[in-house]
């Protein structure tokens, strides 16, 4: 099972970035897929999730109409558009693969954003 997460980097504050997660080594159809984030100091929190059975998505309110989750079942990809970055934005963002009723679990390495001038 592999989740490898890209996209990561600097950007000014106002800009964009774009990660991407690939998956591998799993059914990855049926699993809700996540993003989360860790900053420094701070404990890993949850940023978006989309559903495995109808794509249905949730934010953590900081980053509602700024952020969009999607993904592609065809080539095992998940997307996180990140808009109106913030200085607080800046973290390292985690791809997760959880069934919808629990049981397996999966995490990526992580990726770094940074959103600096």
């Amino acid at each position: 099972v592999q989740l490898v997460e890209s996209g990561g980097g600097l950007v000014q504050p106002g800009g964009s970035l774009r990660l991407s997660c690939a998956a591998s080594g799993f059914t990855f159809s049926s699993y809700n897929m996540k993003w989360y984030r860790q900053a420094p100091g701070k404990e890993r929190e949850f940023v978006a999730v989309i559903s495995s059975i109808n794509g249905v998505t949730m934010y953590r309110d900081s980053v509602k109409g700024r952020f969009t989750i999607s993904r592609d079942n065809a080539k095992n990809l998940v997307y996180l558009q990140m808009n109106s970055l913030k200085p607080e934005d800046t973290a390292v963002y985690f791809c997760n693969a959880i069934r919808p009723y629990g049981g397996d679990e999966y995490w990526g390495q992580g990726t770094q954003g940074t959103v600096s001038s």
